[in-house]
């Protein structure tokens, strides 16, 4: 299902300006009750954990596919603006461009005021880790990486299928990342009913990751950041990450604002080291988060102009 270029827009826009209303409904809590609701369902089918995660995918990423076209197709039989504009609706649900941005710059904000615990409250919101002991450094870093981290996931993989597949392709693809939020975890509960969804989620970033390394250097360049430091970043550490997508735009931004990433962190009291990324190690601070913010801001647009100016070049040639 293809998706009008007005339609990318507008609901990119819309994303911009609106974020993520919490009295709003959306389409993403709707699919982790689905989530959690097969999970129970599936638990207790007697079928081998492994077979029952890979039926909760079918049932979670089929029943979201399923139902974004149904709503659609609906609304489009009712009048064809309607069908529009529920399309419009689903597209900007799977946008977070605006709420990544928010939830970093109160961070910044804090900082800039001088205030380290409201600074440490506001990145505990973004970040699993330990927070009550970071250093005014430390927090910023924190927020900076945890915009790193959700490039991919929260703006650039969901712009990636609205590209390919429309509205459907989206929530499709939000679906995916929804099971990997949810089961995604290699512990006793969820290493056998999670490996399919981890997995599929995986796959389903692996070409969005990797494009999305251009589109930084893009946006570094344009803002004048480190823009040559990217590449190398990447080429040292993204697959030292534990994931085999989340280093790349990790250690893209790691050279892109002249930190690193990873080291030594708590979580939950657990201290772990993390793989370093990046190729230098500056001090942090609120305007490393402003940059980290405006470089996820712009590489969204990079990334958006580019794949709707492939999209019309293919429907001119083709």
């Amino acid at each position: 299902m293809g998706t009008p270029e007005y339609m990318l827009a507008a609901a990119f826009i819309c994303d911009l300006l609106f974020g993520d209303p919490r009295w709003m409904p959306h389409p993403v809590r709707a699919i982790a009750q689905l989530a959690h609701g097969a999970e129970k369902v599936l638990r207790i089918s007697g079928l081998p954990l492994r077979v029952a995660g890979v039926l909760c995918v079918f049932v979670v990423v089929g029943g979201t596919a399923g139902a974004a076209w149904l709503v659609i197709d609906t609304a489009g039989r009712l009048h064809p603006a309607m069908g529009a504009i529920a399309g419009v609706y689903l597209l900007y649900t799977a946008f977070a461009v605006k709420d990544l941005g928010d939830h970093a710059r109160a961070v910044g904000d804090a900082l800039s005021a001088g205030d380290l615990t409201l600074a440490r409250l506001k990145v505990s919101w973004m970040v699993g880790r330990d927070t009550a002991g970071l250093t005014e450094d430390g927090v910023a870093l924190a927020a900076a990486e945890s915009v790193a981290e959700n490039t991919v996931d929260g703006v650039t993989a969901p712009l990636f299928y609205a590209l390919l597949f429309g509205p459907v392709g989206a929530l499709a693809y939000k679906a995916v990342n929804t099971l990997d939020s949810s089961f995604g975890y290699m512990n006793e509960r969820y290493r056998e009913f999670g490996w399919a969804s981890a997995k599929l989620d995986d796959l389903a970033n692996w070409l969005p990751a990797r494009l999305t390394v251009l589109a930084i250097a893009v946006a570094a360049f344009i803002r004048r950041l480190r823009f040559f430091d990217i590449f190398e970043a990447v080429r040292q550490g993204a697959r030292l990450h534990a994931s085999p997508n989340a280093g790349y735009p990790e250690a893209a931004f790691a050279g892109a604002l002249g930190v690193t990433f990873g080291g030594t962190r708590s979580y939950g009291g657990i201290v772990r080291d993390v793989p370093l990324l990046g190729l230098r190690r500056e001090t942090c601070s609120a305007v490393t988060v402003m940059n980290g913010v405006s470089l996820m801001r712009l590489t969204a647009f990079v990334f958006l102009a580019a794949g709707t100016g492939l999209r019309l070049l293919f429907q001119l040639f083709v």
